[in-house]
């Protein structure tokens, strides 16, 4: 179980609020409008028909109180728990057409994020007894970059830079543009701050060595390089830098890769290409 805390839901809410009136649309639920008389009462549950380990029960609850703050709304299994199939996640009670009208975004954003959060898991299931930590990327959905990041730390990973302000990533369209390694890490010693982490790419062992003598590097990315030159680039580098795999990682070969005793593993696929979890809503 993930000891993640939740964010605050007013940094959530702009993201909800946007779901919710995209699926409204012009006029909202014309369906429950016409067939439930009004003021109809209801008890609702939010199942799981699959196991999975869960994520996205608060962006849930709070499509459902954006919808009616009148709602009570219960929370039963909470992010970053394992859920079994048939297991009871959320109760929710009141207005039957609030319910229905939140119904089908919260179960949208509840089955996303719990299929990575459950996608990652597996991926550091995969790694126990290595010292290597699985992060994400950021080849994340435009506009659910928060909650999928939270999804990562709810299946027991680690998130990687949030966004491009956030640390130093030098790839190599910067050390092309720039004219060398030495020049971008030299550059970095003059322009950049003490508090910045700064990570810098390479993509074999003859980029290693000028990265160690002009130093300024905090964290080195080893990206598509065999498992072979990675285990010999973490000896040289004998400590000075933390070390990340990147490029080619699947949960196959997770174990390959840590064989090299890498710090890190980065995977673009615990956002990008995983699956949703199958809830429902039951009546």
């Amino acid at each position: 179980m993930s000891n993640v805390a939740n964010v605050p839901d007013i940094i959530l809410e702009p993201m909800v609020r946007n779901a919710i009136m995209e699926d409204l649309g012009a006029a909202g639920d014309v369906t429950t409008r016409s067939v439930l008389p009004e003021g109809t009462r209801y008890k609702a549950q939010m199942r799981a028909r699959q196991d999975a380990v869960v994520s996205g029960m608060q962006v849930a609850s709070l499509a459902f109180r954006l919808i009616d703050p009148n709602l009570v709304v219960e929370t039963v299994v909470a992010d970053g728990t394992a859920c079994k199939a048939g297991d009871t996640l959320m109760r929710i009670e009141g207005s039957a057409a609030s319910i229905l009208a939140a119904e089908r975004v919260a179960l949208n954003f509840a089955g996303r994020l719990s299929g990575t959060a459950t996608l990652t898991a597996s991926y550091v299931q995969e790694l126990a007894g290595t010292k290597t930590r699985i992060t994400c990327t950021r080849k994340t959905t435009p506009g659910l970059k928060l909650v999928e990041k939270l999804a990562i730390l709810h299946g027991g990973g680690h998130n990687h830079r949030f966004s491009l302000s956030d640390a130093i990533l030098i790839k190599d369209n910067h050390i092309a543009a720039a004219g060398g390694i030495k020049q971008v890490l030299e550059a970095v010693q003059r322009n950049v701050g003490h508090m910045v982490v700064v990570e810098i790419e390479i993509d074999g062992l003859h980029q290693l060595d000028e990265v160690l003598q002009t130093e300024g590097a905090d964290v080195i990315m080893f990206d598509n390089m065999s498992t072979e030159d990675m285990a010999e680039a973490v000896k040289r580098i004998d400590g000075r830098a933390k070390t990340e795999a990147s490029g080619n990682v699947t949960l196959g070969r997770l174990r390959e890769i840590a064989s090299a005793n890498v710090d890190y593993i980065s995977s673009g696929a615990l956002t990008h290409s995983a699956g949703t979890v199958d809830f429902g809503l039951d009546f």
